[in-house]
């Protein structure tokens, strides 16, 4: 795959494809609104461009020459975030809208677009043994509220310059993706990353205490990113035109996910709840149904070994920034 723009390569799972399409050759335009400097990772083999995308003029930019565009990018984070800035989240429906124009203008020969499973009924989400989301739980609509509205919204635009414009466009929605090369603290950080964050934090200070957000037994699958980036590839590269789930349909309560953290780090924390923290919907898993049927895979890495992945790399991370500044501020754990 040549002459592939990758929108938002400065974010967690943007770094992690540009990586990948690297590895197989791809030429590669990465683009991201933060200077190259703040990029969770960046390659000197990639065409490395700093635009606000959106602007028109600079989706214009970005997507000259190219054949395939993956459009990951979006101001967002995790709960915390989401629940305390709605309109910021709306506003990435611009980056959507004028990607796809400057995509249909430059004869762009396939657009994906990453979605979100904030794009679900709230209705469908209200227990912790939430039955598993299928695509169709989608509608009636009542998803997350800004954040939710935007990815569905735009959704819709991708389907409809499909069927108006014959542009062939891929829409995935994922599921809390984690990994690492991505954020940890200042308040965009997912659960897992908060969780492996605080635990990490309390190993290096010897406060063996932790705050969890809510009651801890609200429900949540969680991808790996390796997995989340080769399901990103076979979609864009397969003929399913609707939206697919991509996200693992292994089920666990955020006391379970500290449990696993604990057991990874070797230490046991005195547990603290955040009652009226931010905590999204009670339960929500992925239906795989159709992503099996239509791609015949589904994401395999283990919440285990995703987690140790992910806490290893933290935690030298964090080692040597107490080192260098001292400890990292702590901030919430969200789902």
């Amino acid at each position: 795959m040549n002459d592939v723009v990758v929108c938002g390569a400065g974010g967690f799972i943007g770094g992690h494809l540009v990586a990948d399409l690297l590895r197989e050759g791809a030429r590669v335009r990465a683009v991201d609104i933060k200077p190259t400097e703040g990029w969770f990772q960046a390659f000197d083999e990639a065409d490395n461009r700093e635009l606000d995308l959106s602007d028109l003029e600079a989706c214009r930019e970005a997507l000259e020459g190219a054949r395939y565009v993956f459009n990951l990018a979006a101001d967002m984070g995790g709960m915390g975030f989401i629940e305390a800035n709605k309109a910021r989240c709306m506003l990435s429906v611009l980056i959507n809208t004028h990607l796809l124009l400057a995509a249909r203008e430059q004869g762009v020969e396939r657009y994906f677009f990453a979605s979100s499973a904030c794009v679900y009924a709230a209705d469908k989400q209200t227990s912790t043994d939430v039955e598993p989301l299928n695509e169709a739980d989608a509608y009636p609509a009542m998803p997350e509220d800004g954040y939710g509205w935007e990815k569905l919204f735009s959704e819709r635009m991708c389907r409809h310059f499909s069927e108006d414009f014959g542009l062939a466009t891929r829409v995935a929605r994922y599921h809390n993706v984690y990994g690492p090369q991505g954020t940890y603290d200042g308040g965009r950080e997912k659960a897992p990353a908060a969780i492996c964050r605080k635990v990490i934090e309390a190993k290096l200070s010897g406060d063996h205490r932790i705050e969890i957000w809510g009651d801890g037994e609200q429900t949540r699958s969680f991808m790996y990113v390796d997995d989340c980036v080769y399901g990103t590839r076979i979609l864009m590269q397969s003929d399913v035109t609707e939206p697919l789930n991509l996200g693992s349909a292994h089920l666990v309560t955020i006391n379970e996910l500290v449990s696993i953290v604990e057991e990874i780090a070797g230490l046991k924390l005195r547990r603290h709840y955040k009652l009226d923290a931010p905590q999204g919907v009670r339960g929500r898993n992925s239906d795989n149904t159709l992503i099996k049927e239509r791609l015949g895979w589904e994401p395999d890495v283990t919440l285990e070994d995703g987690l140790e992945k992910t806490y290893a790399w933290m935690s030298d991370e964090m080692t040597a920034r107490t080192a260098r500044k001292g400890p990292v501020l702590s901030s919430g754990a969200g789902a």
